[in-house]
């Protein structure tokens, strides 16, 4: 069994050793299906988007590519950023910063959710929920996908939709939340597509 993790042992040197050694185990190496096809559809190339948790960016290298001129990308984990400063070196649509999702500041169209909620300690998931709430611009949306399994040890942490209902009820509208129909098929029948307003 792994070792239970504190909130204290999540901290930027825990998530510089997890990619430095390629140890993020719920990384796809590219972007998450059912994310890629939510983006397909959005139509408005400036809206201002964050990812938070970011990892190594499949889904805003994606964004990019379709367009999208707006894109900021928070993570913990100080060399990851740098990593990520050379991949997108000289490229305006993009801003990197490392930080504390916790103590950003700003006002986002658009979060996409990609295993940052299951890399947080479940303790902290009602203040995920409040952060998510204070970063989203009048009617802005936090969409994206949760596992809907649980998990020895962690991280990943997991959970279930009637979990997760019963902690976004009341504090962000529920346009959606079912379990996806086009996830990756390492991820098959244990992903939730969450789509979630500000209202």
């Amino acid at each position: 069994m792994k070792e239970k993790q504190t909130i204290e042992s999540l901290d930027q040197e825990f998530w510089n050793s997890k990619y430095e050694n390629n140890l993020a185990g719920w990384d796809l190496g590219e972007v998450s299906p059912p994310i890629k096809e939510y983006i397909d559809q959005l139509q408005i190339k400036k809206l201002k988007i964050l990812i938070p948790g970011a990892g190594n960016a499949y889904e805003a290298k994606y964004l990019i590519d379709k367009g999208f001129s707006n894109v900021t990308v928070i993570d913990i984990a100080p060399r990851l950023i740098d990593k990520l400063k050379q991949d997108f070196k000289g490229n305006n649509a993009i801003q990197l910063i490392h930080g504390d999702f916790f103590e950003h500041n700003g006002k986002y169209d658009l979060i996409l959710e990609q295993t940052f909620f299951c890399a947080i300690h479940p303790s902290l998931r009602l203040d995920y929920i409040q952060k998510m709430k204070s970063l989203l611009s009048k009617d802005g949306k936090l969409c994206g996908v949760l596992f809907n399994r649980e998990f020895i040890g962690g991280p990943p942490f997991g959970g279930s939709k009637e979990e997760y209902l019963n902690l976004i009820e009341g504090r962000l509208k529920v346009n959606t939340m079912e379990v996806c129909y086009n996830s990756h098929p390492a991820r098959k029948n244990t992903e939730l597509w969450i789509n979630l307003q500000k209202h």
